[in-house]
């Protein structure tokens, strides 16, 4: 048994608003299951789920960001120093606006989009080459070996890299983004703007899945959800995600 992560779930006061940055962003397809439900991914033959791209849910809700950081963010990749100045300056011209987070001088750049949401984008990495548009999905947490320990039972991916400060997921079949978990400072002190979502396989019982994770550490969520289809839950930093209903 294996969960995958297929989306990172984006909170949002304009659904449409924020989907269509993100879409124009990464320059992947928009469209809605749903009203209040934007999905962004990307067109041609990709057919969800893929582990080829994580892609992005964008969700409506009625509480703006606060100006806490959050804790769950994209990095975007780039191919040259040519290709991460003009991605800059077309994603400001979409609604971008930078941000300091205490980065200081460094190669990479911090945006917010429209709504507050950081992301940053990439100077050109070789190991980013092949990920697509989003290199990464990027969560701060107090220990990365702690982290990387549960979230490596929790879902199917391959551990990369591990070290106290930053450890490394990806796909075992070696396409898509990396999920990397970041040494921080700061705690967490709201809930996540944005999660990743999980989805289990095929034939595989998604009670068993959560079992699974509760087991491992994962915790409870009520957010207010209701009866629906997915399962709450949050990892042993307190990083909420949910378990979809199959696909």
């Amino acid at each position: 048994m294996a969960l995958r992560p297929v989306q990172v779930n984006i909170k949002a006061l304009d659904d449409a608003a924020i989907g269509r940055f993100w879409a124009e962003a990464l320059g992947w397809g928009l469209s809605s299951e749903a009203p209040g439900v934007s999905n962004v991914e990307p067109g041609g033959d990709f057919v969800w789920p893929d582990p080829a791209a994580v892609c992005i849910d964008v969700v409506a809700v009625p509480e703006p960001k606060t100006t806490t950081k959050n804790r769950v963010h994209v990095d975007l990749a780039t191919t040259s120093a040519a290709h991460q100045a003009e991605l800059v300056a077309r994603l400001r011209s979409l609604g971008a606006t930078p941000v300091d987070v205490g980065q200081g001088d460094v190669p990479w750049t911090v945006l917010a989009d429209p709504e507050g949401n950081e992301f940053c984008v990439l100077e050109p990495r070789e190991i980013y080459r092949d990920t697509g548009p989003i290199a990464a999905v990027v969560v701060d947490c107090a220990d990365p070996r702690a982290m990387v320990r549960f979230w490596g039972e929790a879902i199917d991916w391959t551990l990369c890299e591990v070290a106290d400060d930053r450890a490394v997921l990806r796909s075992a079949k070696g396409v898509g983004p990396y999920l990397e978990f970041l040494r921080t400072p700061d705690a967490k002190t709201v809930p996540d703007r944005a999660h990743l979502d999980l989805l289990p396989y095929t034939g595989d019982d998604k009670a068993a899945e959560v079992a699974r994770l509760r087991a491992l550490g994962a915790t409870d969520l009520d957010l207010g959800q209701g009866d629906v289809p997915w399962t709450c839950l949050a990892d042993p930093e307190g990083h909420e995600f949910c378990v979809l209903g199959r696909a």
